[in-house]
């Protein structure tokens, strides 16, 4: 079975069999993306995807109205946890995001109607043969993290912007040659 060259292991397998390129429609999953997109700058997606289960339990599973309300000791006691990317900046983030989550909530009726607006809600369909066609950043990236930063997101760069849109199927870049290619 032909798998996209990334997925190198049992977990990026797992991820990318299950996961990855899917479409995601779902507020408190989309929000866990974007945060541990965000956590994965500057290091390995597997890092991170290893210490998701630990992330979720110190972030109340993502749900956004309780991370936005989280204090700064609980800030604290994540920053002391091992079990989780202890950089301060991406863990204020994380509380930062859920705030402006609410607000985009707020302005657009789901987080899902606001991120999947920068694709007009249909998912992108890319036709990549090899990895080195796969773009880093597009148009369409470039204006979610504008878009992002504007409303107070924060770990949102282009790049970060792209990721997301690839992990939660906004865009389907599976190579052609990858089973899952077809399928999601």
């Amino acid at each position: 079975m032909q798998r996209c060259a990334w997925a190198t292991d049992d977990l990026l397998c797992a991820y990318h069999d299950a996961e990855w390129g899917v479409p995601l429609h779902d507020d408190r999953m989309l929000f866990e993306f974007l945060c541990l997109e965000g956590a994965q700058a500057g290091l390995s997606w597997r890092t991170v995807l290893a210490k998701r289960e630990r992330y979720r339990e110190v972030f109340h599973g993502f749900d956004i109205e309780r991370v936005a309300r989280m204090t700064e000791r609980e800030l604290e006691r994540a920053l002391a946890d091992p079990g989780i990317i202890r950089n301060r900046l991406k863990v204020t983030a994380t509380r930062d995001n859920a705030r402006a989550a609410l607000g985009a909530i707020a302005s657009h009726g789901s987080l899902d109607t606001y991120l999947w607006s920068f694709v007009d809600g249909e998912p992108l369909r890319n036709r990549w043969k090899t990895t080195s066609e796969v773009p880093a950043t597009t148009a369409a990236s470039d204006r979610m993290s504008k878009a992002l930063k504007k409303d107070g997101f924060r770990f949102v760069g282009s790049t970060i912007c792209y990721a997301l849109m690839q992990a939660t199927g906004m865009v389907n870049d599976h190579l052609v040659g990858c089973f899952r290619h077809r399928q999601v």
